[in-house]
């Protein structure tokens, strides 16, 4: 399979943190396409299912064998036990209260939410499948999760499996004990935060495992040429604030925003694949895309490391 350089990550149409409108939602999914972006990458998680029925209602009129989809396992969504009005949930999503996830990584569990997802999304097979966040659950997402995809692959429902976390050492043991195609590593290899690096590349490359790496504005410090705002999720620290900051500054002198280097910075390792963005309306996508299409100086990589700024 070839995938594009970047690919779009459909957790924000799942209204992620602030609802989004269904005509929002498609102009978005049509401007990645219409940018040349052939990933998208979704979950039963994005929204209790809503990231998957919108993204596969968007490229429902795309020739099948023009895009790459990739969707995930280990969270169920069942019927909760009363209806509920809208309202952040909390994942962060803002989404009716009448589903709920319930994790499963047992070998029905992921046929069970495989099944789903392709229904939802409105396809009979996925490109890539995801084990997602196992970070609690190793013995059965190894045991039984991993074997039930690799099943499924064996019987061509799905074309590539793989494991998706925040993490390096769980995914790293994945790469090291089974047969996956690929990972995706969220946050971990950034600006920021290389510590994928360590061990983790190194052993895709040596593997022939693919990586995408998504998470490269370590969710929203590298997101503004201004650092400000969250860094994993929570308020950034003062230190890596500073530090987002010098980095701004060193990219300024080479003529780069820090978003843009942000998005270049991962396609440097030659195990990266593709970097996968979250984007929630056409304007996002068009100002990652004029982002992305911009060179970036060898010479900024090199001042950064002279500096220390990264590894």
């Amino acid at each position: 399979m070839q995938v594009s350089r970047y690919g779009f990550g459909a957790a924000p149409i799942g209204n992620l943190f602030s609802p989004v409108g269904e005509d929002e939602a498609r102009a978005a999914v049509d401007a990645a396409y219409e940018a040349g972006i052939r990933l998208f990458d979704t979950a039963p998680h994005y929204g209790l299912g809503l990231s998957e029925r919108r993204l596969g209602a968007a490229l429902a009129g795309r020739p099948r064998d023009s895009y790459v989809l990739s969707t995930k396992v280990g969270r169920l969504i069942v019927p909760a036990d009363g209806d509920g009005p809208f309202g952040r949930d909390e994942e962060g999503f803002d989404v009716p209260a009448s589903s709920r996830r319930v994790w499963d990584f047992s070998r029905d569990g992921v046929r069970r939410s495989l099944e789903e997802s392709l229904e939802r999304l409105g396809l009979d097979a996925a490109d890539l499948v995801l084990i997602h966040d196992p970070d609690d659950h190793w013995e059965q997402a190894v045991s039984e999760a991993y074997p039930a995809l690799a099943e499924l692959r064996d019987a061509g429902v799905v074309k590539a499996v793989g494991v998706g976390m925040n993490q390096t050492a769980m995914l790293t043991r994945f790469v090291r004990e089974t047969g996956v195609d690929l990972v995706m590593l969220a946050g971990r290899y950034t600006l920021l935060d290389q510590s994928g690096q360590e061990e983790l590349l190194p052993l895709c490359r040596e593997r022939g495992v693919s990586v995408l790496a998504a998470g490269v504005f370590n969710s929203g410090l590298l997101a503004t040429h201004d650092p400000s705002g969250t860094y994993d999720y929570a308020p950034a620290p003062g230190p890596l604030l500073e530090r987002a900051r010098r980095i701004a500054s060193v990219c300024e002198r080479h003529g780069v925003t820090l978003p843009q280097a942000a998005l270049a910075f991962p396609l440097r390792h030659p195990a990266v694949a593709s970097v996968v963005v979250g984007a929630r309306s056409a304007d996002e996508v068009a100002r990652n895309a004029a982002l992305t299409a911009r060179p970036v100086p060898e010479d900024l990589w090199a001042d950064l490391t002279a500096e220390g700024l990264i590894s």
